[in-house]
């Protein structure tokens, strides 16, 4: 299956040694330069017209909550590639496209959690590693975490009072 690439760049493209190095890594790794996005990017839209996209968004060091729009979607992460140390490319596919027969080792995790000592005493790192944390105004904090084992991580959540937001995703 012939695949759409699409980066997504929030910053200015130019003179940016970051964007350049990104689409080269992603014309080695499909054979294609992508198709860049500036502007606003609505992944919804972007699966719906074209089926096939595979969607390339950066995480730079420092940034937080990019994954939030991929709640409840119909996208996933499916990889990470390292562009560099201040920036990584998330590499996003529609939910069908990413579960024709792959399986990986970590998952990514979102939760609603308490910040509470009993919460993170429980939960060590052969369970989940957090990846990013948003702070909410009702006091809790949205976290996103990888893991490999979703029933162990549910279970800790659970058992301390946190909710289970949903899997955002593999790699």
């Amino acid at each position: 299956m012939s695949r759409f690439p699409i980066l997504y760049w929030p910053r200015s493209t130019k003179s940016d040694t970051e964007y350049q190095t990104a689409r080269k890594v992603i014309n080695a790794a499909i054979g294609a330069m992508p198709e860049v996005i500036t502007g606003d990017l609505n992944v919804a839209d972007i699966f719906a017209s074209h089926s096939d996209a595979v969607i390339y968004y950066p995480v730079f060091c420092g940034s937080t909550g990019w994954w939030g729009e991929l709640l409840g979607g119909d996208a996933v992460v499916t990889d990470k590639v390292i562009v560099s140390p201040e920036c990584q490319l998330m590499v996003i596919e529609s939910a069908e496209s990413a579960h024709r027969g792959r399986r990986t080792a970590n998952q990514l995790f979102a939760a609603e959690i308490y910040p509470t000592s009993g919460f993170f005493k429980k939960m060590s790192s052969e369970i989940a590693t957090v990846a990013d944390m948003l702070a909410t105004d009702a006091g809790t904090i949205l976290a996103l975490f990888t893991g490999r084992d979703k029933n162990r991580f549910v279970n800790i959540l659970e058992s301390t009072g946190n909710s289970y937001l949903g899997c955002i995703g593999q790699y």
